[in-house]
């Protein structure tokens, strides 16, 4: 048996922030990601203004992190707020995420169900788990 030395385990772990965020992407910013996926299936006309309010936050925060997103070439500005193609991307991909959560716990929970818990499970699930989860016949 192969004895294993502390620092060989000590490399396995991380701060909750490395294993959340190992890139560049932030929970706040999967949120915006997901909301301007939304309106954009909708085909709605995005702005700062209707984005923060449906977000929930200040103009100057939704403004302030609509720039860091599009320093990570994934929105862009031309009259209304648009997702690049990797933003589109993206977005598909939480927004399905979102529902996958939403329907399962939907179904576990009934009348209890809380929007609440899907927004807090979404950042943490891992996409072999949320995969598994989508199996379900719900």
């Amino acid at each position: 048996m192969t004895k294993l030395k502390v620092c060989d385990i000590m490399n396995e772990y991380y701060t909750l922030t490395n294993y959340l965020h190992p890139k560049v992407i932030t929970y706040a910013m999967e949120d915006y990601l997901e909301m301007l996926y939304r309106l954009t299936l909708n085909k709605e006309n995005i702005t700062i203004t209707k984005l923060s309010k449906l977000l929930n936050v200040k103009k100057s925060s939704c403004s302030k992190m609509i720039s860091k997103l599009e320093n990570i070439n994934l929105v862009y500005k031309n009259n209304n707020l648009l997702l690049t193609n990797k933003g589109l991307k993206i977005g598909k991909y939480l927004y399905k995420r979102h529902n996958i959560l939403t329907n399962f716990l939907k179904k576990i929970n009934n009348k209890d169900f809380k929007l609440e818990q899907v927004e807090k499970i979404e950042h943490f699930i891992d996409p072999i788990t949320l995969k598994n989860i989508s199996k379900f016949k719900i």
